[in-house]
């Protein structure tokens, strides 16, 4: 943090580790840090004033505190790249004089700018504006702000033809303040902020060209959009630029089909079928989910997939959640499809009394649930209608809280481990929608941030994210290209418990209101399935391969010794199969490696006379001769070991 104080003609200030410092007061806010670090100062992309990001060229005034933010803070990211837009705008308008501008975010990852242009822009269009955004780099333009009334705005951008500005302009509040920003010959409507100049801006690439409805309206032009990155550094590009070809690489919806481990359906939009090798591998999922849940002393229930209207209403989910629901009619009476499992978990636990002594209770259910999702937000597994959450519904006094959350936690870090996930954490606050009454959503919250806090463990808060019932802990776990995904989540609900009259008796023998967690680990079993499958580009560890190794005989006279071996490593469970068809071993070594099968078992003359076989590993390549005692010893110590 920087702090300034007007001291006569000196302001002192205060900067994170640099202590107190006395610098010329109405310096701007990047020349008073030019002066504690230059180093800082060329990083520096924008300032936090007062919880507002503005430009660093911003003067400060007496008893504010500023924080300078460089491209790995947020608001400085969004500074950058909300340049580049601007920069990439001047560009198009240098090469396309009658183009009219819309609007030109920043974005995650990148920006855009929406056009309306005679011209159609091709990909050759976006290497002659990238050559211009070069120049106008180069040409160093600072970014000057000024700020104007109503009036002028409207006549300067109506004098220049521009409808979408005046628009715009007319869109604001009355009160609203208006600042154009210029750099060289080129102004735009703009709030900011900004770097200081355009040569800022040192790497960045013109990725595609798509259509845009003014407004999102379809009632509105169609316009044409530029999307685009920009980073700091060409290397930085050049990594960011290599993530994406490799994403497309490991895009699960490719490697699903070319695997044959799940397929879509033109009768099914969002519903997605499991093929048998992907019945395997989520099988494995799930035996191992059960298998842990027994030694953390949760039991599995099952709850219907249909219950009635009244239930759903009692829960609060008819309120808050009616529009992401399937409904039907039984008998003339409504019921929903469920969309969430608690609500039949709160059944079970309701279905007979109970006692502090046997509490906590841990139920866990793998439980099918249906959401209505918009056709546009489809995508593969990790986005569909139908979906199977590892639920998990924990019924405690307020006194067991910490412990069982600090359970749940350790049992996420076992489960994320086993993948080689890294994640964060983050706490999501009470939304504006949320039921119940504030002060026990306080309570709640604070209980999880004491449970991380006791186990010292690092936490954000995501103001507003929770669910409509309680506060939420939600794990955010890292893959191999760095991406990051929403899959753990812990949630400390005292609302259901009050909605549904749960009790237990205490020790006093009197009745009392449990406290409830829900939580799931792996999140939806099926976006699971499609995060595994990009973080592993399908090369999955081999207890979860569909397919853990392959005997390929070189010619027909190894058949039946080749056929042996299969059922010889099938006795000892494992996944084995037989490629005996009429083609040059190399052939079918590609095809394995095409298929990503972990291991490949050759065999020939030599190893069917010494009873061995020639290994090869997925990735490895050749491993020698082997006898089958030892290639079974050492694919079940893998499985055994879920090693990866």
């Amino acid at each position: 943090m920087v702090y300034f104080r007007r001291e006569g003609d000196q302001m002192n200030i205060t900067i994170n580790n640099f202590g107190s410092r006395q610098v010329e007061q109405g310096l701007p806010a990047i020349a008073v840090l030019k002066e504690l670090d230059r180093d800082l100062a060329k990083q520096a992309c924008a300032v936090l004033v007062g919880g507002k990001v503005r430009d660093l060229t911003y003067r400060p005034e007496e008893g504010e505190e500023l924080q300078f933010l460089t491209f790995a803070d947020e608001g400085g990211a969004h500074a950058f790249r909300h340049s580049s837009s601007h920069i990439m705008a001047q560009a198009i308008q240098h090469l396309f004089p009658d183009t009219k501008f819309g609007i030109g975010p920043a974005i995650k990852d990148g920006f855009y700018y929406d056009l309306d242009s005679s011209h159609v822009f091709t990909e050759e269009d976006l290497a002659a504006i990238e050559q211009e955004m070069a120049s106008i780099v180069k040409e160093n333009y600072p970014f000057e702000r000024s700020v104007v009334s109503r009036e002028e705005a409207l006549r300067f951008f109506g004098e220049r033809g521009e409808i979408y500005k005046v628009d715009l302009i007319q869109r604001l509040p009355e009160d609203a303040e208006i600042s154009l920003y210029r750099q060289g010959d080129f102004v735009d409507l703009c709030a900011g902020p900004h770097l200081p100049a355009t040569g800022g801006v040192k790497a960045f690439k013109l990725m595609s060209v798509a259509g845009a409805y003014w407004h999102g309206d379809s009632r509105n032009k169609m316009l044409q959009r530029i999307y685009a990155v920009s980073f700091p550094t060409k290397e930085a590009l050049a990594e960011y630029l290599y993530k994406l070809e490799e994403a497309k690489r490991r895009d699960h919806r490719k490697l699903g089909a070319e695997l044959e481990l799940f397929m879509m359906a033109d009768e099914g939009p969002g519903f997605p079928f499991f093929l048998p090798k992907g019945m395997i591998l989520r099988n494995e999922l799930e035996n191992y989910w059960r298998q842990q849940h027994a030694v953390w002393g949760y039991q599995e229930i099952k709850t219907p997939l249909i219950l009635s209207r009244t239930l759903w209403e009692q829960s609060g989910h008819w309120d808050h959640y009616k529009n992401n629901m399937y409904f039907t009619r039984i008998d003339e009476q409504d019921f929903a499809i469920k969309p969430m499992n608690c609500p039949g978990g709160i059944l079970v636990y309701k279905a007979k009394p109970h006692s502090y002594r046997e509490l906590p209770i841990r139920s866990c259910e793998m439980g099918l649930v249906h959401r209505h999702e918009l056709s546009g937000v489809l995508h593969g597994l990790m986005r569909v209608r139908c979906f199977t959450q590892d639920d998990a519904h924990l019924f405690l006094t307020q006194d067991q809280i910490k412990d069982e959350v600090i359970g749940v936690i350790r049992m996420i870090d076992q489960f994320y481990s086993l993948f080689g996930f890294k994640y964060h954490v983050e706490l999501s606050t009470r939304p504006e929608d949320s039921m119940g009454d504030p002060k026990v959503w306080e309570l709640a919250e604070q209980a999880l941030a004491d449970a991380m806090q006791a186990i010292d463990r690092p936490f954000t808060v995501n103001p507003g994210d929770g669910a409509f019932y309680g506060p939420k802990l939600d794990f955010h776990l890292e893959d191999s290209l760095g991406r990051t995904w929403q899959c753990g989540t812990i949630q400390l609900d005292f609302q259901m418990p009050e909605k549904f009259d749960l009790t237990y008796i205490g020790a006093d023998n009197q009745p009392h209101r449990p406290v409830m967690i829900h939580r799931v680990i792996f999140g939806s079993i099926e976006r699971f399935i499609g995060i595994l499958t990009e973080h592993f580009a399908g090369a999955f560890p081999l207890w979860l391969a569909p397919v853990q190794a392959r005997v390929m005989n070189i010619t027909d006279r190894q058949a039946d010794y080749a056929a042996e071996l299969v059922q010889e490593l099938k006795s000892h469970g494992i996944r084995a199969e037989l490629d005996d068809r009429n083609e040059k071993i190399g052939f079918k070594i590609r095809a394995a490696q095409t298929e990503k099968i972990p291991y490949m078992l050759v065999v020939g003359d030599k190893e069917q006379e010494a009873r061995t076989v020639a290994l090869r590993r997925r990735g490895e390549g050749d491993l020698g001769a082997k006898s089958l005692p030892e290639v079974v010893s050492r694919l079940r110590r893998e499985i055994d070991d879920k090693s990866f």
